[in-house]
């Protein structure tokens, strides 16, 4: 496939060459919802790696959760975040661009690899969405994320009309 063939496929196409498929949205444990539309733009609720309803892993990053690990991990918070932005888009094709990644590394006390961490989540975007998945990004250290989580994403996008 070209680059051009690849540029024309609609995001579910790309996920699908990817073998994933868009999980049902994860409910929120607390009091918020998974995502807001606003005019053109979603807003995600932070998004933990959950699968099929359990959180699969917990603990810090660079301790008991090695980098590798927790990127893969950051990209399933990826594909809950575009899940939750779908449920109010109207689908995955809804969604025009990816405008902005925030990603939460519970991390130990020598780790400073945040960045290549949330990169998991980057990458995830970039597959889906080509050159509309660019984003801006924040990668960030915390102590403790909820559940012991070891990462957490977040999303914002601008949707089509």
């Amino acid at each position: 496939m070209t680059d051009s063939d690849s540029e024309r496929q609609s995001p579910e196409e790309r996920l699908a060459a990817l073998g994933l498929i868009l999980p049902e949205v994860v409910p929120p444990v607390a009091a918020y919802v998974p995502a807001v539309r606003s005019g053109n733009m979603v807003y995600t609720a932070g998004q933990i790696p959950v699968v099929a309803g359990q959180l699969v892993a917990t603990g810090k990053v660079g301790a008991a959760v090695g980098a590798a690990e927790a990127s893969a991990l950051a990209r399933t918070c990826a594909l809950n975040a575009l899940a939750a932005a779908a449920s109010v888009a109207g689908g995955l094709s809804g969604i025009r661009r990816i405008v902005k990644v925030t990603g939460f590394v519970a991390s130990a006390p020598e780790f400073t690899g945040q960045a290549q961490v949330v990169n998991g989540a980057s990458e995830l975007l970039l597959e889906i969405f080509g050159e509309a998945g660019r984003h801006a990004r924040s990668a960030v250290g915390t102590a403790v994320l909820p559940l012991d989580a070891p990462v957490e994403v977040e999303l914002i996008a601008e949707v089509r009309d």
